[in-house]
């Protein structure tokens, strides 16, 4: 086995070719759950096997201490557990069965950490087709993950968290292939990265994704808090509506080495799972940060009006459209002194009328809209639409709201648009400096706001208008005929040479 270091793209290179396995039998859509549960369990196989290996070089020949030792380890992986278990019987029958059971009992030894984290998956599935076909895919599925170049062992990858990333770019792929259902567990990492540096998050911090999809908005906030702090002391919390995206949550958590983490399975809105030790009280957070799905329909409107938890205290959202059913959840989770909130939001939160119109002119009156920040389109998967940032502060230094228009400025792509460093760093330099920019930035006060009826549509406060150059009249008609000039002295250039060859009368 080599020993050899690897670097992020032969990972991610070996894991991508890895799903040649399913292409043209099934869809993209379901495979991702078997590639990304497969890389999962070879990274803690062969660390748990590198891990074993040093202990037998330096206890020798004691099976019970060495197994006694491992047991203290950051995870347990029982026998007959591992990946290389599966991979010595991968050309008997059953391959899938044996999987399930593995999983099953990785489960079992883990506790809460990976509890009921793999109970959404099957590998023994009529899915992958009958059962010759099944146990074939499969095998070639272990083999590809078998290689060499898939030696995830800790003397190979080092301290780089390439196999945090490599899930992660896993996912942006799978999610960049998905379409719609993309939105639903993946927000671009530029997108993520303004958020977690615009909130600056801090040691001690408690942070929260409401919306967590695959956890990627709460990693990018932890790493946050070592870059501000050189701190792990923060913890991270979460909640994810769809059981599968939940499973990815917990196992992108387990990858990144981040431990101090609650995620919650269920829907946010109808059944709020991180509450207080009576269970009778939302858990208040420091930051509060979320990508939720745009306009939901069926978000939970019928039980809203007597919501347990006054959260709708504000109005109850439209039926059909839940985006302030989020922010009115995310609001009542910010703590009383620190907390400071960003959330991902259709343009139509910023001027729809009737019930939001109300909702968003209480919040503006509380004094809790800090910025507003309008982002490029087709900056999102599963949707061209432009979105927008709201960042609120429950302690805010003035009653002034800042309005910057990111919409012009970004990475044209074919399907998707992206946002570069550069346009990152412009859009924290001008949120930090808090002032008027010409055509960017706008800061606006209570009043003014008022004046436009609470409406926060951008092009009302940030002239992006350009003027067109004057034409200089003048200078058009001398070049005309400068230009006219020059030709008629070709045209008689050229019937002199024509005449010189004859054809000319």
């Amino acid at each position: 086995m080599t020993t050899n270091q690897i670097n992020q793209d032969d990972i991610n290179k070996a894991v991508w070719n890895a799903c040649d396995t399913f292409r043209g039998v099934i869809s993209a859509d379901t495979y991702k759950d078997f590639i990304l549960t497969m890389l999962f369990l070879k990274y803690i196989s062969d660390v748990y096997k590198d891990d074993y290996n040093k202990l037998t070089e330096q206890y020798g020949d004691n099976p019970e201490l060495i197994n006694a030792m491992m047991s203290k380890q950051r995870f347990v992986l029982p026998e007959g557990a591992s990946f290389w278990d599966l991979y010595e019987k991968r050309f008997e029958a059953g391959n899938g069965e044996r999987i399930d059971k593995a999983l099953h009992a990785l489960e079992e030894a883990n506790g809460s950490k990976l509890k009921n984290v793999f109970q959404d998956i099957s590998f023994n599935t009529d899915r992958l087709g009958q059962e010759k076909q099944k146990n074939d895919l499969l095998r070639h599925l272990l083999e590809d993950f078998g290689k060499q170049m898939l030696d995830l062992s800790p003397k190979r990858v080092g301290d780089l968290d390439i196999i945090g990333n490599a899930y992660e770019y896993l996912i942006k792929r799978f999610a960049a292939g998905s379409g719609a259902t993309a939105g639903e567990y993946y927000t671009p990492p530029e997108v993520s990265t303004l958020l977690a540096t615009v909130l600056e998050p801090v040691e001690g911090d408690q942070i929260c994704d409401p919306c967590t999809g695959s956890g990627s908005l709460l990693l990018k906030c932890g790493a946050m808090v070592r870059k501000n702090s050189g701190s792990k002391k923060y913890a991270l919390f979460g909640q994810e509506a769809i059981g599968s995206t939940w499973a990815l949550a917990k196992m992108n958590m387990f990858l990144h080495g981040e431990d101090n983490h609650r995620i919650e399975w269920g829907d946010t809105i109808r059944h709020p799972q991180l509450l207080d030790k009576d269970s009778t009280g939302l858990l208040h957070f420091d930051v509060v940060t979320a990508n939720p799905p745009f306009s939901l329909d069926k978000w939970g409107h019928d039980d809203a009006e007597n919501d347990p938890y006054g959260r709708f205290r504000r109005g109850v959202p439209p039926k059909t459209k839940g985006d302030y059913a989020f922010i009115s959840h995310m609001i009542e989770t910010l703590k009383p002194e620190t907390g400071r909130m960003g959330v991902v939001v259709p343009h139509g939160v910023l001027f729809r009328a009737s019930t939001e119109g109300k909702i968003r002119q209480k919040l503006i009156e509380e004094n809790l809209l800090d910025t507003v920040i309008g982002l490029p389109e087709k900056l999102f998967f599963g949707t061209g639409i432009p979105a927008a940032i709201l960042i609120f502060k429950k302690h805010k230094t003035d009653n002034n709201v800042l309005f910057i228009d990111a919409s012009r400025e970004f990475k044209s792509g074919k399907n998707q648009n992206q946002l570069t460093p550069d346009n990152i760093q412009k859009i924290i330099d001008t949120y930090k400096a808090r002032k008027t920019t010409d055509k960017y930035s706008y800061l606006t006060s209570f009043d003014e706001i008022k004046e436009n009826d609470f409406n926060l549509n951008i092009p009302r406060y940030v002239d992006t208008f350009e003027e067109e150059a004057k034409i200089d009249l003048v200078a058009v008609r001398t070049e005309r005929v400068q230009l006219k000039n020059e030709l008629q002295t070709l045209e008689t250039e050229m019937e002199g040479y024509l005449k010189e060859l004859g054809y000319g009368a």
